[in-house]
């Protein structure tokens, strides 16, 4: 099985379009999405083009292939316009060799490395691979905000490697093997 996992949309039309011109080029299995969808939120300029609506009409064929945890940008009203649930805080992924945590990030569990997973999440807008605190930790930073000089990026994984990725040109710039 082979996912995209991103986050932090913003409601870029722009970037949501290059992002799911990956996935189909990719021909990824699934979508995971780590919250902040819609909206840019107060502490963000506006992505280009800004357009939740399209962004709206951009995921919603594809609702049966994502899974989604809610953002800090999230609102009641996201659930009510997109035909995926945005609203829980955090879900698990199992596979073969990997139990993944997935939350956006601005509510991350303190007891997180005693539950042996793998904690993924977005919210900082910034590429991570860490495993100083005694669990792997991993971001794969924003699609259309991102932040300290890093790519509009996202993930893959297929079960063995974790690859961070530009969106607008595909090209692999970190990995990570389990």
């Amino acid at each position: 099985m082979k996912i995209l996992i991103a986050s932090d949309i913003h409601g870029s039309e722009y970037y949501c379009k290059a992002l799911l011109e990956r996935y189909a080029e990719e021909e990824f299995d699934s979508i995971v999405l780590l919250g902040d969808i819609l909206y840019h939120g107060p502490r963000n300029d506006l992505p280009k083009d800004y357009c939740p609506k399209s962004v709206i009409s951009m995921l919603n064929p594809l609702s049966d292939k994502i899974l989604c945890v809610k953002g800090n940008c999230e609102s009641d009203v996201d659930g009510m316009v997109l035909d995926f649930p945005v609203d829980t805080e955090f879900a698990m992924l199992y596979f073969e060799n990997a139990r993944i945590y997935l939350t956006h990030g601005h509510k991350i569990r303190n007891d997180i490395g005693k539950i042996n997973c793998i904690l993924l999440n977005g919210h900082t807008h910034i590429p991570l691979c860490d495993s100083s605190e005694g669990y792997l930790h991993l971001n794969p930073g924003s699609v259309s905000i991102p932040k300290e000089n890093s790519h509009h990026s996202y993930m893959t994984f297929d079960g063995k490697t974790f690859c961070w990725k530009d969106v607008l040109s595909g090209e692999t710039y970190k990995e990570y093997s389990l």
